[in-house]
């Protein structure tokens, strides 16, 4: 190399060709699993950082919120669809109501596939903030506590037959 090649090569200005070997980005299997599997990166790198991918590792907690709430939708649209049976209820999800006269398993689909993808939008936003103040993850919180009254609720209303 001739010095100048190894000045740039030490202060990071090198082409990428010269200090790596090979571009990792092109096994994205292999990088997927390395880093489920080892994940290196538990918190932000920098303090300014606050993009979703910043880290690959969510605490084991947010796993079980993640569950919880999709269990509770589940137990939701059973309810749901049984009070419908008996008379008892209406659905008042204006974008869930025309799916309940259908299929009942079209709906229950759709209503637990559409719980689980905003959890794990939520679950990917945990660590951002909102609004400048809230975390993300304290909304898991609050809809696992919304969908444990709702399905309260509905368990109540169906032993009042």
């Amino acid at each position: 190399m001739h010095k100048n090649q190894v000045d740039a090569h030490l202060s990071g200005d090198a082409p990428l060709h010269e200090r790596r070997r090979g571009d990792r980005r092109s096994q994205v299997l292999r990088a997927l699993l390395q880093g489920n599997l080892r994940p290196r990166r538990y918190g932000p790198r920098r303090a300014s950082e606050r993009a979703i991918t910043a880290v690959d590792w969510h605490h084991p907690q947010w796993l079980a919120v993640a569950v919880l709430i999709v269990l509770l939708s589940c137990l939701d649209a059973g309810l749901t669809l049984s009070l419908i049976a008996h008379d008892l209820a209406d659905e008042w999800n204006p974008l869930m109501a025309p799916l309940v006269g259908g299929s009942p398993l079209r709906f229950a689909a759709i209503k637990i596939g559409l719980t689980a993808a905003g959890v794990i939008m939520l679950t990917q936003l945990s660590r951002l903030r909102t609004f400048g103040r809230v975390p993300a993850g304290a909304f898991l919180y609050g809809v696992l506590a919304l969908y444990g009254v709702l399905v309260s609720y509905e368990y109540w209303l169906l032993n009042s037959i």
